[in-house]
């Protein structure tokens, strides 16, 4: 049975209705992980999603420990909701066999530098348009296929790196520093998913198809806010602030007796809201801080009268007391603890079925809820099942299997 609509009933964090994207193909020949989380993203909502593997298999099934059944958690993470094929397209059965899988889908996703498909007579202009017009092919690459980086491989850190990211992140004593979630790889499949969707939508007027050029370095460019606009506007090299908003104050992390808590005034009367919270309302009209840019201006003099304003606090109890009154706040929590918060499971956002864990789908719809499906699949596990599908008979599938273009186990 197709993985989009198997039913689902004892678990958390479970879909609830065929999805916003039921009937929707995706052939998915992406690996790592801006590719598999996009498609993730699809899947949770009832795209049928045909993960396609090359004989070594996806490598982030070995990023590990942790593993679970021989996977890691790298793949485990972003791969729920998927089927899976194991396939060698660099023979002519397994490029014949792919084709077959194109036939009726809507999406076509993959991650291969740029000119393997067309080195493997499967490019979208001259091969893939002709044959399949209404097919959506989204590429992924690091730089593109031209320019002065084109064909280049793309790899998360270095693109935070050359993006300028990295050199925004950390503060005057660390220098630049990589962001700890790879914000490249995630931000260019959320990026794939909405160009996918836009041209799903174009679609329904024109009938055809198009292929999406996403690159990492485009949307690890497109992350620089508002770093690039202070640039553009004021000349000024941008530099790594630590915690502090480089335009905004009281924008930082302050410690408290029990744990530490983040600060968000965004606007003049939330700073006075603050100073009324903390019993020092008469600060507001202080000349130093009567607006932001005063503010800004007296950062190390309202620093240290904040530091010493919360050191006596807890801070669970202070940050929501803020927050309830107007004020932006909340505790600097670890992952054991964010995970494990009641709004966390009231949202779903931690999701589990038949010894899987996750984290759970952020899009939430009123009608047609999406949420997890089946656990992420093993290596090739549904490649017989796929195949019957679209048409195979089981000699054709064990042939396919003798001559190694359709595998269960990966190639070492």
């Amino acid at each position: 049975m197709d993985g989009s609509t198997t039913p689902v009933t004892a678990g958390k964090g479970l879909a609830r209705s065929a999805g916003a994207l039921a009937g929707l193909k995706v052939i998915d020949l992406t690996r790592v992980l801006g590719g598999p989380y996009c498609t993730m993203v699809l899947s949770d909502h009832g795209a049928e999603v045909i993960k396609v593997e090359p004989p070594q298999g996806d490598e982030v099934r070995d990023w590990g420990p942790p593993f679970l059944d021989g996977d890691a958690s790298y793949f485990i993470g972003i791969n729920r909701n998927k089927r899976s094929i194991a396939l060698d397209i660099s023979q002519p059965e397994g490029k014949a066999v792919l084709l077959r899988l194109l036939e009726g889908a809507d999406v076509l996703i993959e991650n291969f530098k740029p000119g393997s498909m067309e080195k493997w007579g499967m490019g979208y202009e001259k091969d893939l348009s002709p044959r399949f017009p209404g097919l959506i092919h989204c590429r992924i690459s690091g730089f593109g296929a031209d320019g002065p980086l084109g064909g280049l491989p793309g790899y998360d850190a270095i693109l935070q790196a050359m993006t300028g990211l990295m050199s925004v992140n950390g503060d005057p004593t660390t220098g630049p520093m990589r962001l700890g979630t790879a914000m490249v790889d995630m931000g260019t499949g959320l990026y794939s998913a909405i160009g996918i969707l836009m041209a799903l939508h174009e679609r329904k007027q024109s009938g055809l198809g198009q292929y999406i050029d996403m690159t990492l370095y485009d949307c690890g460019m497109s992350l620089l806010h508002p770093q690039a606009p202070n640039y553009f506007l004021n000349g000024k090299r941008p530099l790594p602030t630590g915690n502090p908003h480089p335009n905004l104050i009281p924008y930082d992390k302050y410690p408290t007796k029990t744990c530490e808590i983040f600060i968000a005034s965004g606007n003049n009367g939330q700073f006075r809201k603050l100073c009324e919270l903390l019993s020092m309302p008469a600060m507001a009209d202080d000349p130093r801080f009567a607006s932001n840019g005063d503010r800004m201006e007296n950062r190390a003099a309202l620093t240290k009268i904040l530091q010493e304003a919360f050191a006596d606090k807890d801070g669970n109890e202070i940050s929501l007391h803020l927050i309830r009154n107007g004020v932006p706040a909340g505790p600097v929590l670890p992952i054991d603890q964010s995970t494990a918060a009641p709004h966390t499971l009231h949202r779903e956002m931690v999701t589990e079925l038949d010894g899987y864990k996750g984290l759970g789908t952020p899009i939430k719809f009123s009608r047609t809820p999406g949420g997890t499906r089946a656990v992420p699949p093993k290596f090739g596990q549904h490649g017989a099942e796929v195949l019957a599908q679209h048409g195979y008979s089981d000699t054709e599938i064990a042939a396919l299997s003798k001559s190694r273009v359709l595998l269960t186990e990966r190639r070492k």
